[in-house]
């Protein structure tokens, strides 16, 4: 599922981030940045050392901040590392915090020249942000931050299952649709 936000395209896509050939990706991290599991783990192990050794200088990151490294030997040239919030109930800044999340990556990647971008479904793993609530929110700051900056040629949501796809591409239709009305 694809929508366009003037130049700039927003898709979904299942697959596995670390093989994915956007510019940067971005890593659903924890706040040391020095690697954990899922998203993260999987990020740390394929990119390879030179990850976790500039990690290691940037001093950790604060929930809903973003920072960015090579790539290693990934086939993206770099990782946006952000720090998504754990869900509790949703009245605890979590919708805010997982929006800056987003905004931050997309500000760190333009900062830095890149102009692909992917994204996993950043908390919706053992920080336990229900998928379709992270996704509204996702969708919604990712379109309004393509509506100022057409810099960005592509933001891609990388899910690794299908369910995750399903509603993710769902919520695009519908946010794609509502813009065109």
């Amino acid at each position: 599922m694809r929508i366009m936000i003037g130049k700039s395209s927003v898709e979904a896509v299942q697959g596995d981030i670390t093989k994915d050939y956007s510019h940067a990706i971005v890593n659903a991290a924890n706040k040391t940045l020095l690697g954990g599991g899922g998203v993260d783990g999987a990020i740390h192990r394929a990119g390879g050392p030179e990850i976790l050794e500039q990690c290691h200088r940037l001093n950790g990151c604060d929930t809903g901040d973003a920072k960015i490294t090579t790539g290693g030997r990934l086939p993206a040239k770099y990782v946006i590392h952000t720090v998504g919030p754990v869900y509790h109930d949703g009245k605890h800044n979590e919708p805010e915090l997982l929006a800056s999340c987003h905004r931050r990556s997309l500000e760190v990647a333009l900062s830095n020249g890149v102009r692909t971008v992917a994204f996993p479904a950043i908390s919706c793993g053992v920080y336990g942000y229900p998928v379709p609530k992270a996704a509204a929110i996702a969708i919604k700051t990712v379109r309004t931050f393509l509506q100022k900056h057409q810099e960005i040629e592509r933001v891609r949501f990388v899910l690794f299952d299908a369910d995750a796809l399903r509603v993710f591409a769902g919520e695009l239709e519908r946010q794609g649709n509502a813009g065109k009305e």
